[in-house]
């Protein structure tokens, strides 16, 4: 059989070379870090070792100018202007669609939808998607994996409607079990919900696999990718994802904003979650209202302009660094970091699935981990103590709280080094 050379657009050719020259090159946190102007302070008189990327990464200097810019130069309303300020927010804003578009290989930017974060994104799922399609009989299974906002809103629904939940159980290292998962699948599941990436104890689900088996048994899955948007490249026509959720704080961008990908003709069977102005098509007390097409008529009212146009700077930021590059950096600050507490007497890893995102969860015998977190902080030291909006996932292991240091692009080998030596001179001043 003759090979067939498929010609790719001059886009995906240059995107390609880029990627392959970034895999190559060394990579430069020391420069990148510089990018970064909150990494220049002290706290309590010690350099800043910012290890709570999990909760909400830090920014940089090309995001924090978009508002400046925005605000002094172009400061408008979009979509409803005919002046030049309002088009150039317009354009602004809707580029970012664009590039969301392109960060998760979606067919259409119109399948993409600005949200206040995940949260938010996940209820529309539930309270339009799930108030229209789910009844009495149904089932709906979520992971013991899953944060609070993947969770409590499915609860509020199936109080209201009847439908039933189910949860996938994890095994010991706190990967999915996915025997279980297969047996709980059922002509009467609608839905899966599940995260990407566990916030709680960095696991990363075989999204992929879950989809297609749960596209056997006619249902939908619904993706949290808050925590695995940061750390590698998302592809949701690979993954086959009906909808996929993600929040701009954890993306080196800003807060109050976030995306919804879902697939077109299910967005379009959807009705408005809320009402308001931008979202609607005619409005009349005689004939009643028609809607807008996707992706306005779930953006009701005036959106977090200045956040969406920032959050187009730093996926832009996150794609000149390197997705991939960025994945493999983190890889090795976990590796380190793991081997290095390993030795710390008497701490216990929470998490130890392979090939898991970079988060490191654990406790201390003897300790408890609040008391942990803020001694810590006084030798500079962010990280998390508690549990994580993870409830659930934590009972389940026996514990309440747990302390969590989370990696990100600009993390320092030396920053590990520094933050394990801290750890040790904490628990020997609270055992």
């Amino acid at each position: 059989m003759p090979h067939t050379v498929i010609e790719q657009p001059p886009a995906q050719v240059q995107a390609q070379a880029q990627a392959q020259a970034q895999a190559q090159a060394p990579f430069d946190v020391a420069r990148l870090r510089q990018d970064f102007p909150v990494l220049a302070r002290e706290v309590h008189g010690k350099p800043l070792i910012y290890l709570d990327n999990a909760a909400t990464s830090q920014t940089p200097q090309q995001v924090i100018d978009v508002f400046g810019d925005y605000y002094s130069r172009y400061n408008a309303n979009i979509h409803r202007g005919l002046h030049t300020l309002a088009d150039e927010a317009t354009a602004a804003f809707e580029g970012t669609r664009q590039r969301v578009k392109a960060f998760l290989n979606a067919e259409d930017a119109r399948q993409i939808i600005f949200t206040r974060g995940t949260t938010e994104a996940i209820n529309l799922v539930v309270h339009s998607w799930g108030r229209t399609n789910l009844a009495p009989g149904d089932e709906v299974l979520i992971s013991m994996l899953e944060h609070h906002s993947n969770i409590v809103p499915w609860q509020l629904l199936a109080a209201e409607i009847g439908f039933t939940i189910k949860v996938i159980p994890v095994e010991a290292n706190g990967a999915l079990d996915m025997a279980a998962y297969r047996e709980l699948l059922s002509e009467r599941t609608k839905m899966v919900a599940v995260n990407h990436v566990s916030n709680a104890l960095g696991t990363v689900n075989p999204v992929q696999e879950m989809a297609t088996l749960a596209h056997q048994q006619g249902a939908l899955i619904l993706i949290d990718g808050a925590q695995a948007a940061p750390h590698q490249v998302v592809d949701v026509q690979a993954i086959d994802a009906d909808f996929f959720a993600f929040s701009g704080h954890k993306v080196y961008g800003p807060t109050g904003v976030g995306v919804l990908y879902g697939k077109q003709a299910l967005l379009e069977a959807m009705p408005p979650w809320q009402g308001g102005g931008e979202m609607i098509s005619t409005v009349s007390f005689d004939s009643g209202t028609t809607f807008a097409a996707i992706p306005h008529k779930f953006e009701a009212g005036t959106p977090a302009i200045a956040e969406v146009i920032a959050l187009g700077r730093a996926l832009e930021w996150m794609e000149s660094t390197g997705i991939d590059a960025i994945g493999a950096w983190e890889g090795q600050l976990l590796d380190h970091a793991t081997q290095a507490v390993g030795k710390v007497d008497g701490l216990r890893i929470l998490g130890t699935a392979p090939n898991k995102a970079a988060v490191l969860s654990f406790i201390v015998e003897g300790a408890h981990s609040q008391d942990i977190g803020l001694l810590i902080d006084q030798l500079g030291v962010a990280i998390r103590t508690g549990h994580h909006c993870a409830q659930p996932l934590l009972h389940h292991f026996g514990v309440d709280a747990t302390c969590r240091a989370s990696f990100a692009a600009y993390n320092t080998l030396e920053e590990v080094d520094s933050f394990v030596e801290a750890l040790q001179r904490v628990i020997g001043m609270v055992r």
